[in-house]
């Protein structure tokens, strides 16, 4: 079985939970993006949040990267589900010392993304307190095609594939990282994609979201998974295998498809970037990793999770 969830995602689930169905909501929350009726056509609505010490750092980063983050990490989420961005609303929290070229800055960041995905700033809203900065942006997207990409179609013999490269983002490719949108649609339209996600909290935490919305296990090839530079190079804390696994702030697409689709892929790559074939999709609710030597071993939940106390009692 599966092991628990996180306080974070326990949280989410109890949310859940508790909303009843609304007409016009196809999925709420539980995937990167709500789907939502808009008109004749079906809409994408995401959301995130963005901290100064927890998501960037204010004195060490530059706030054009700080505003291209805010942005891109909500494309990302549209992309995981193979949809269109069109609008984006921006919320700042601005720090009371800051001065105004702090949100004229991050704005500059803000408008690099919006142009190069077509994506229209349409509003928001702007604060001052006196906590550390923040910033929230709310996408709006379209379903391409019939029907969105979720976490929840991933079948039994699937192949697993990932975008790109993985590992040793923090050292600064999650601040400069290519939201996916571009490939997403061109998987959308080569081959049927099962399940997708983006890798936010890191390859197996997000492998995990795959595989409990969709009641399956997965067994990853250690020596398939794509390691990028920084993360063979960066400090010899984990592996570098282990930075691929559970780092995080990727922002790759990771997703599941036929073993006859993904034969095509194999066969001819439709990117201008890598794709790997890391595993498969099992019946059993586990999840492993095969070693170099063939062994199976258990994966934990790697990668990135808020911390989340418990209110005490009354």
């Amino acid at each position: 079985m599966l092991p628990d969830k996180s306080p974070e995602f326990a949280l989410i689930e109890s949310f859940r939970d508790q909303l009843r169905a609304v007409p016009g909501v196809e999925l709420g929350i539980g995937d990167d993006a709500a789907i939502v009726e808009w008109g004749s056509r079906l809409g994408l609505l995401a959301a995130d949040m963005l901290l100064d010490g927890v998501h960037f750092d204010s004195s060490s980063q530059s706030p054009v990267e700080i505003g291209r983050k805010a942005l891109a990490v909500n494309l990302s989420d549209v992309a995981a589900m193979a949809g269109v961005p069109r609008f984006a609303l921006v919320s700042l929290a601005l720090p009371r010392s800051a001065s105004d070229r702090l949100a004229v800055s991050v704005f500059e960041g803000l408008k690099s993304m919006a142009n190069e995905f077509d994506t229209a700033i349409v509003g928001g809203d702007t604060t001052s307190w006196n906590g550390p900065f923040v910033i929230n942006v709310a996408i709006v997207g379209e379903v391409a095609g019939e029907r969105a990409v979720k976490r929840s179609g991933a079948r039994p013999g699937d192949w697993l594939f990932v975008t790109g490269e993985l590992g040793g983002s923090l050292s600064g490719r999650h601040l400069t990282f290519a939201p996916r949108v571009r490939e997403a649609q061109t998987l959308h339209q080569t081959v049927e994609l099962h399940a997708m996600i983006d890798v936010s909290d890191g390859l197996v935490a997000d492998l995990y979201h795959i595989l409990e919305e969709s009641g399956t296990g997965a067994i990853l090839n250690a020596t398939a998974i794509p390691i990028s530079a920084a993360a063979r190079h960066s400090a010899a804390d984990q592996s570098p295998l282990e930075k691929a696994l559970g780092d995080g702030e990727d922002f790759e697409l990771l997703f599941a498809v036929s073993p006859e689709d993904g034969a095509k892929l194999v066969s001819t790559n439709p990117l201008e970037i890598g794709l790997s074939h890391i595993g498969e999709i099992t019946a059993e609710p586990t999840c492993l990793l095969r070693t170099d030597t063939g062994a199976l071993t258990p994966l934990p939940r790697l990668g990135w999770a808020h911390a989340l106390s418990d209110p005490s009692p009354d």
